[in-house]
């Protein structure tokens, strides 16, 4: 699944993390001053983990950073909550002091121990201090924030506030990825830059979508949408008014509208909806895409102008797939309709009646 694995490559980059004080990945620099400082290249001469963090800052621009702390310990009295290995005033000032920030092009921020759940307070924590180093990082270009793991925490359990501040501080920020959706707001006025907007969710709210749809963003291309399960409350296609009908971002060419437990609802509104016949690129993967929603796709002409439609992980049978395939293919539209699910029939009757999973349902 999505969220079980951290990403390897970010922005067209692999990825390297900056680990806490605690962890082999660091030790070795300890006692060594910065060779970026010094003008050096750094030599992959350790063997790894280190060889690659050796090599990442001899070159921090050819790399994507994640910075993520891990625990030690519990701390008492608070159940789950895990104390960090250093202070994050300490961690952030021995990454800047130790990598050449000025050459990064692309950040990860992922799991930080002391972020509790459901509480926005330790993510505008996190806001705040990445806002504030933003004259150490005047390239960076693609940022993800929230990259936490299922086994770290359920997705909607990951709380932020107000991540608009931080596309103010970065106005030459091209890419920018949020997972988790609690108590988000992304609300920037205008953004010059932005290209690629992604929101990972087990439930955007109807508000979240509003505050995305009412910036200013005349760059963006590629926006996508993580819509999730009714429980957790996810938008419905009523909320995304402005979006389907293309005033809100008039001519975008990438639309994903992902991991979504009623995929059909989606694909009748979109059948009929403005903003289709402009798009290159439709995304409707993750989700729980049926029989029902396929033969929508078939029958409305909006989707075969589409250059690309991604249906990959859907509930489908065997027969409507290849239909579906054969279509698309004909059509000139390259289709992705791989992982077919079976849906769980543990405790019901018959199909109909059972709940169809999408990819990321909590």
């Amino acid at each position: 699944m999505p969220n079980y694995e951290h990403l390897t490559r970010f922005a067209g980059l692999p990825v390297v993390e900056f680990t806490g004080r605690d962890t082999a990945d660091n030790r070795f620099r300890e006692d060594r001053e910065p060779a970026w400082r010094e003008g050096k290249r750094v030599l992959a001469q350790e063997p790894e983990p280190e060889e690659d963090l050796a090599r990442a800052i001899g070159e921090p621009g050819a790399f994507a950073w994640r910075l993520r702390m891990e625990p030690t310990g519990p701390l008492p009295g608070v159940g789950e909550r895990t104390e960090p290995s250093e202070e994050l005033g300490a961690y952030l000032d021995r990454f800047t002091g130790t990598v050449d920030t000025r050459m990064v092009t692309a950040l990860i921020i992922g799991k930080f121990p002391f972020i509790s759940h459901h509480c926005s307070t330790e993510s505008d924590r996190l806001r705040d201090e990445l806002i504030a180093l933003a004259p150490h990082l005047p390239r960076l270009r693609a940022l993800f924030f929230g990259e936490v793991l299922r086994e770290e925490s359920e997705i909607s359990w990951i709380g932020h506030g107000d991540l608009g501040p931080l596309l103010t501080a970065y106005p030459r920020l091209t890419e920018l990825t949020v997972r988790g959706s609690d108590g988000l707001r992304l609300g920037v006025g205008e953004h010059r830059s932005l290209r690629r907007l992604t929101v990972q969710s087990s439930g955007i709210s109807p508000d979240v979508v509003e505050s995305i749809a009412g910036s200013s963003l005349p760059e963006l291309e590629h926006l996508e949408l993580w819509l999730g399960v009714e429980e957790d409350g996810a938008a419905t296609p009523d909320d995304l008014g402005s979006l389907l009908s293309g005033t809100a971002f008039p001519g975008l060419p990438h639309l994903g509208l992902r991991n979504a437990e009623f995929t059909d609802d989606w694909v009748r509104a979109l059948a009929e909806a403005p903003v289709t016949p402009t798009l290159r690129t439709l995304d409707l993967s993750l989700g729980a895409l049926t029989d029902e929603g396929a033969r929508t796709l078939l029958s409305a002409p909006a989707f075969r102008s589409l250059e690309r439609l991604d249906l990959h992980h859907h509930y489908m049978s065997e027969d409507m797939t290849e239909r579906i395939r054969e279509a698309f293919t004909a059509a000139g539209v390259r289709v992705d309709v791989s992982d077919r699910r079976e849906p769980d029939l543990e405790g019901y009757e018959d199909e109909e009646e059972a709940w169809l999973y999408p990819a990321v349902a909590e």
